[in-house]
């Protein structure tokens, strides 16, 4: 696939469902991570217009900064700690509306109000998150949750 991604306006999952096979033809016959995630953390970015759109990989027993798009971002998180540590250590979606009301935040920029985190799997192990954070309050919802679970579901971990 070329790639030149085409941007959709619309509703929310009008435009998921216009970047989904996008994406779709994007990662086809490619093999490399980094290079996928790096391309779906830019398009989801450049659809959507969020704040900070990114990767974390566990590794060594940490998540650790993947490829990402927007303002720097903290480099390692432990597991259970902050949004992403928890998405991981509890093997599921988290939404927040307001990052400062979730216990144990990890500001990694004053500017996010809100955020998901979405865990990618590999034979039954958490072995990434995708994290997605907005400067308004309360950006994300179910809708999100179903088509960024597909959206990660594509990678390949082999």
């Amino acid at each position: 696939m070329a790639e030149d991604l085409k941007i959709l306006t619309g509703t929310k999952e009008e435009q998921y469902q216009s970047l989904l096979p996008q994406l779709r033809g994007l990662l086809e016959g490619e093999n490399d991570l980094v290079a996928n995630l790096g391309n779906v953390a830019a398009a989801l970015k450049e659809q959507f217009g969020w704040f900070w759109v990114g990767f974390y990989l566990v590794k060594s027993g940490e998540l650790v900064l993947g490829p990402f798009q927007g303002p720097v971002a903290c480099t390692r998180i432990r597991k259970g700690k902050g949004v992403c540590g928890s998405s991981w250590a509890q093997g599921k979606t988290l939404i927040v509306p307001d990052v400062e009301k979730f216990p144990g935040h990890i500001a990694c920029s004053s500017l996010s109000r809100s955020e998901i985190v979405v865990p990618l799997w590999k034979d039954g192990e958490v072995v990434a998150v995708l994290d997605v954070d907005s400067e308004l309050l309360d950006q994300f919802d179910e809708t999100d949750q179903q088509f960024l679970e597909e959206i990660v579901a594509l990678f390949s971990f082999d």
